[in-house]
């Protein structure tokens, strides 16, 4: 099977599962992994489809096999007649695109979100008229470029033609995988600075050097959320990227904005972002490492209406949860003392490894040690095109609250 054409041909051989195991599978998620499985009886080459039955010959469906992977097959169907040919994935793609035209804003919106559009390991997010496509497994990988095309047709057909695709499977997921990491434009060329307009806010997505597939669209909800806080408000913007939460404020009538961020790279394009918006007088950024800055804000006594706290996934594992843990907690407590008496603290995290549980205690943690009340005003997921898909619990990661702060 190649990326340009599909075999309708059903796979030949058939992995079976050990007694008791693929718990998480069977309760509908996508993922099995190699402790599960214990054996693969025929031949099949690593990307490819196999069959998948239980220990006792019992069909659950096709998936494609990695032996490099710990997630050992990623499933596609759980129909054992079912062919995974160009109508099967046609299908899927037609399913993902007419459900974000029912929740989404289809002038930035993710097009598909992996496991959770039943694709497993396959991303694509549409900036204005660009498609940006991660393709994170091995055997969806071989698929990538029919489902592009698939995706190219399916979007002209409801009044969204492309102008041109780039690939971003540059991610570290890939090595896993025991795949090269790859990008580029696939097709003709074209500016690599994309125009998009988020809740009134105009950005220049840089899809070819931006962080993942160029914007982060899982927090447009929460983004807008926040707007109705910061009129005339002093607000601190922590780990903005390229401003984002910031000119969100900015444009919601802030008296003043700084937007902090590690990355000189994308502290530069936070202020391309903000003189778009004209807001270049009202929204500052500055480059500096937010766990070190927090202190000194809290040493020199300043004080803000609104906190935002959006950092990276400080957790990529189960491992290293314990030490994710103690960092946010560090960076809630200075952020609260950092809020004026009534103002208001937005946090989030963004990996599912930090389980909403973990988050709550957290937080509640950071409030006891820098001796402050919480209100809670709103808590919120991932926006809708970022489906969470309730047996996959890989697809649940992002959680959102606002507080108010009282001492």
């Amino acid at each position: 099977m190649t990326s340009s054409s599909l075999s309708s041909a059903l796979p030949s051989a058939t992995a079976f599962l050990i007694r008791g195991a693929g718990r998480q599978m069977k309760a509908g998620g996508a993922w099995i992994y190699d402790n599960e499985i214990d054996r693969v009886e025929g031949e099949f080459e690593n990307g490819g489809l196999v069959r998948v039955a239980d220990y006792n010959g019992y069909p659950l469906g096709t998936g494609f096999i990695n032996e490099n992977s710990v997630i050992r097959i990623r499933l596609m169907t759980r129909d054992p007649e079912q062919p995974i040919d160009e109508a099967f994935l046609r299908a899927r793609v037609r399913a993902a695109i007419d459900y974000r035209l029912k929740v989404a804003d289809m002038n930035a919106c993710r097009l598909i979100f992996g496991e959770a559009d039943f694709l497993p390991g396959f991303v694509a997010d549409k900036f204005a008229d660009i498609l940006v496509i991660q393709a994170l497994a091995m055997g969806i990988d071989r698929m990538k470029d029919v489902l592009v095309r698939l995706i190219q047709e399916e979007l002209a057909a409801s009044g969204y033609p492309l102008r041109g695709v780039y690939e971003r499977s540059d991610a570290k997921e890939r090595d896993k995988e025991g795949l090269e990491r790859q990008k580029g434009f696939l097709g003709p060329e074209f500016d690599t600075k994309v125009p998009i307009v988020e809740n009134g806010v105009k950005y220049l997505v840089d899809v070819k050097d931006g962080q993942k597939t160029g914007f982060f669209l899982d927090q447009k909800e929460n983004r807008r959320a926040i707007q109705r806080l910061c009129k005339g408000a002093r607000v601190l913007d922590c780990f903005t990227h390229t401003g984002s939460f910031a000119l969100n404020a900015g444009l919601a009538g802030a008296r003043e904005v700084l937007g902090v961020d590690a990355s000189d790279l994308a502290i530069r394009q936070a202020e391309e972002n903000a003189a778009l918006n004209g807001l270049s007088d009202t929204v500052k950024f500055e480059v500096a490492d937010v766990l070190d800055l927090l202190p000194k804000l809290v040493e020199q006594g300043e004080q803000y209406d609104v906190v935002i706290l959006d950092p990276p996934a400080f957790t990529k594992s189960r491992h290293s949860v314990k030490n994710a843990e103690r960092g946010y907690r560090e960076i809630n407590r200075r952020g609260l003392q950092l809020v004026r008496n009534g103002g208001f603290l937005a946090t989030c995290s963004c990996s599912h490894f930090m389980t909403p549980e973990l988050f709550t205690d957290m937080i509640a943690q950071a409030a006891r040690s820098a001796h402050v009340r919480l209100r809670q005003v709103e808590y919120r997921t991932q926006a809708a095109d970022h489906p969470i898909l309730w047996s996959a619990e890989e697809s649940y990661y992002l959680k959102f609250y606002i507080f108010q702060v009282v001492r």
